[in-house]
């Protein structure tokens, strides 16, 4: 289902939507209607190129170029270009003007949103990610959900949609039977210890062998998922302090990453187990639900196995125990009535793909899912190791999360002391997790998320290229600017553009808020991260280009505000990825 009903309006501050504004009512006086699309695009040959008169041309029978050519001598487009040319078989090539971009630089500058739109009917957006397992260490295969996820939650806030995030925690099922009979085996301040170190993966690994050595152990542990479903105070007791102290391990690592998730975001499955029997009532009166080899299920239509067949959701097994087609129904039910969720996004792997489509499917023809109310698979591809395998330990085994943050924050300390041997060592030490911490985030973000990326420390690292260390030294090389304008009494004044590489950053500038809203509309940060790219790329040609501090008197102020508008941009750019912005690197 789409999300276009959190379309943003264009942004204020761009000359192509100011262009598309008078195009499109140009366009259709041309050809007699009351409106008309005017497609507008960058272009290399000019500012802007308006490319609707091929497709107007079609529909009433003129040629395109005559079409275009009538636009261009009505003096429409005079209100924004310098110039136009019609070329090719209708293409409208357009020149803005300088007045237009120095007008619009300077609103820029004004707006504490930077020219990104603010939403005119502010959703409520329900945002479903992370999700690691109670016991379990969380390894890379859950960075991509956590940093995307944060991603998105930083965009739609700050556009103005109301953003309820939801950690969709592992906390329930039947491997909690061994786990607390292990816990119990070991003591609880025994297992506390270990588990406060991180050593999730030996607690779990530990019980599961127990488990699978043991009959006497196996006997134990079902004993005690019959107590935990049934509600025993002693056995929800143990499987809170177990889910107490993973979670306390979680936080350790989303603060290391530097994520927005809480304690107050949990959402696990335990929180949804009350609601499955009312969810499969509700299923059984609206008749949907059937019987199919003594499980029940519903068929959606449109999902067929190889065959042909039709292909059920089960929602409750041959058992009668309830799976995860069950709480994932349920939660749809809870975030939509509950939460009043007028937007869900899941953003889990790619695999998942079939099943989120099946449940929103089933959601929707049971009328738990209302026009206006839509879900989003924001789907990602994987983590891969330089043999474009999945990425593993020298063991074999997946790597452990904060083990991969604290090696980023590690290399980039020595890539810091290299580059700027002058800090001291509590600059040093924040430098550095800022630039590591920020080069694993932008290498995961700026990869098209539905695709796997191989995961290359020297190329994220790297002070060049599209990685998150060249933006953040192009931010930090801008407040340096600004430290020395101050010792010499240079102060700034409003942007204002003169030469080419001036023009050429202004257009970069300008396109940022549009951007952003086009991120948004596909929950794809990896467009934000290639735009701010292209604009530290403009910056560093402007600047040298263009002096700053040795300008003319007249220009060094009007440079410095452009100086300043860029850096804010990044800021902010980063700002929304979760990226930190240094002020000296």
């Amino acid at each position: 289902m789409s999300n276009d009903r959190t379309s943003l309006p264009p942004s204020a501050v761009d000359p192509l939507a100011r262009l598309a504004a008078v195009a499109g009512p140009a366009f259709a006086s041309a050809i007699g209607r009351s409106d008309a699309d005017a497609v507008v695009r960058p272009s290399d040959r000019a500012d802007a190129q308006v490319n609707g008169a091929l497709a107007l041309a079609r529909e009433v029978g003129r040629q395109p170029r005559e079409l275009a050519e009538h636009v261009v001598s009505s003096g429409a487009l005079d209100a924004v270009a310098a110039s136009t040319e019609v070329a090719g078989p209708g293409f409208v090539n357009v020149t803005f003007s300088t007045s237009l971009l120095n007008d619009l630089l300077t609103a820029m500058a004004s707006d504490p949103h930077l020219g990104t739109p603010q939403a005119v009917t502010p959703r409520t957006v329900v945002i479903d990610y992370s999700a690691p397992n109670v016991a379990k260490e969380m390894h890379v295969g859950h960075l991509r959900s956590t940093v995307i996820g944060d991603a998105l939650v930083r965009m739609y806030s700050a556009v103005g949609h109301r953003v309820v995030k939801e950690n969709h925690i592992g906390d329930w099922g039947r491997p909690f039977g061994m786990l607390i009979e292990h816990l119990l085996d070991l003591g609880e301040d025994v297992a506390a210890a270990g588990l406060g170190q991180g050593d999730l993966d030996g607690f779990y690994k530990a019980a599961n062998a127990k488990f699978n050595e043991s009959p006497e152990f196996q006997e134990r542990s079902r004993e005690r998922v019959v107590l935990l479903q049934a509600g025993d105070a002693q056995t929800t007791a143990l499987w809170d302090r177990l889910v107490a102290m993973s979670t306390d391990y979680f936080n350790a690592v989303y603060a290391k990453l530097g994520v927005l998730l809480t304690d107050d975001d949990l959402a696990g499955e335990s929180q949804y187990q009350p609601l499955m029997p009312a969810t499969l009532e509700r299923l059984a009166a609206s008749g949907l639900m059937t019987e199919s080899d003594g499980a029940s299920v519903v068929f959606p239509s449109g999902f067929t196995n190889r065959d042909g067949d039709p292909l059920p959701l089960i929602v409750r097994a041959r058992t009668g125990g309830f799976n995860y087609a069950t709480s994932d129904l349920s939660c749809v039910i809870d975030r939509v009535e509950r939460l009043g969720a007028d937007l869900m996004l899941y953003v889990v792997g790619a695999p998942q793909q079939q099943h989120l489509e099946m449940v929103f499917a089933v959601a929707a023809m049971a009328g738990w899912m209302p026009d206006g109310v839509a879900a989003v698979h924001v789907a990602f591809g994987n983590v891969l190791g330089e043999d474009r395998k999945m990425l593993r330990s020298r063991s074999g085994d997946s790597v452990k999360l904060v083990d991969l943050l604290d090696e980023a924050v590690e290399r980039a300390t020595a890539a810091v002391a290299e580059k700027n041997p002058d800090l001291d060592d509590a600059e040093r030490a924040r430098v550095a997790h800022m630039i590591g911490i920020g080069a694993v985030k932008y290498a995961d973000l700026s990869t098209d998320r539905i695709r796997d990326y191989v995961f290359d420390w020297d190329r994220m690292l790297a002070f060049d290229g599209n990685t998150a260390p060249y933006l953040q030294y192009a931010h930090a090389r801008i407040r340096s600017i600004f430290r020395r304008a101050a010792d010499d009494g240079i102060e700034m004044t409003s942007p204002r553009i003169v030469e080419p590489a001036e023009r050429a950053l202004a257009l970069a500038l300008l396109s940022h808020g549009s951007v952003v809203a086009d991120s948004i509309a596909g929950n794809a940060p990896h467009r934000l991260c290639t735009h701010l790219f292209e604009l530290a790329q403009r910056f560093t040609s402007f600047y040298e280009q263009c002096p700053v501090l040795k300008a003319d008197p007249e220009v060094r102020g009007e440079r410095l505000a452009l100086c300043d508008l860029v850096a804010r941009t990044l800021a902010h750019g980063l700002g929304l990825l979760g990226i930190d912005a240094p002020e000296r690197m």
